[in-house]
């Protein structure tokens, strides 16, 4: 299929929400439904974030700034997932209380505003993947766009590139609770020890990334590519300073590199 007919099949399926309320995390995903609802629907498109503990300032700064690229209207809204009964507790399931509360509030503006529907980034590639917060958005009729076009994520990245979206290569990101093992409480105290690591990455010049809460351990996931890199002795002697200075006893690098979801690899094992 060409990248035009793609294009084609996502906007029909977004023409026959009529109007909507897009879940805008500024991601590549939820990006291009954004972009695409509101050249397809102009002012009947609102894309609304929810900042709270677990969505970084530079995210929601991205946020702003894409949604002001595409020119569509945008709201914040004031969330606190740690709020969330049985959330901080980081249960398997953690993503269907946190997705559960997001839609929920969600479909409340849609009715007070008068949009038809509310829509999330979801597309085929997640359905193969453990993601509870799916169920969620099923259970409260949110509308996948994506997915309901049969894109998966190398299309996705295709079609942002062809409507000029600045963040079509922006690395996949997840929020800041998929950084600790499940059954470890989160708190603000910890989400503040891992969101200090990874600015720390980001500034040294590192994109695809992830640090992992182990208590006292930090496990540092990068692109294997990056592994050489962090081991010459300037860089390593730097990273291991700042991350004690940070609050880490020991700082380790997993040397299978970076993977999406790698906490949920104990759930697989347990099956």
């Amino acid at each position: 299929m060409s990248t035009e007919e793609k294009l084609k099949r996502l906007r029909d399926t977004i023409k026959a929400l009529e109007s909507v309320v897009v879940a805008f995390s500024g991601g590549v995903d939820s990006s291009l439904v954004a972009k695409v609802s509101y050249d397809v629907l102009g002012n009947k498109t609102l894309a609304v974030t929810a900042r709270s503990e677990t969505y970084p300032e530079y995210e929601y700064e991205e946020a702003k700034k894409i949604a002001k690229e595409i020119g569509i209207p945008h709201m914040t809204l004031d969330t606190s997932e740690l709020g969330i009964e049985g959330f901080a507790q980081n249960p398997p399931n953690r993503c269907y209380f946190c997705k559960s509360e997001l839609f929920g509030k969600l479909k409340e503006v849609a009715r007070e505003k008068g949009y038809k529907h509310v829509a999330d980034g979801a597309n085929l590639d997640d359905v193969g993947e453990y993601r509870p917060g799916l169920d969620a958005a099923k259970e409260l009729g949110v509308r996948s766009p994506l997915k309901e076009s049969g894109l998966r994520k190398p299309d996705i990245r295709e079609l942002s590139k062809y409507l000029k979206l600045s963040n079509w290569d922006k690395p996949p990101y997840a929020c800041m609770s998929s950084r600790f093992p499940y059954g470890n409480s989160i708190t603000e105290e910890k989400l503040a020890i891992v969101a200090a690591a990874e600015n720390y990455l980001r500034s040294i010049g590192l994109r695809q990334f992830r640090v992992r809460h182990h208590d006292t351990i930090a496990r540092i996931e990068v692109m294997p590519g990056d592994i050489p890199e962090l081991l010459q002795n300037d860089k390593r002697r730097a990273l291991i300073r700042k991350f004690k200075e940070i609050g880490y006893k020991y700082v380790t690098i997993d040397m299978e590199g970076y993977r999406s979801g790698s906490m949920n690899e104990v759930l697989t094992q347990q099956k």
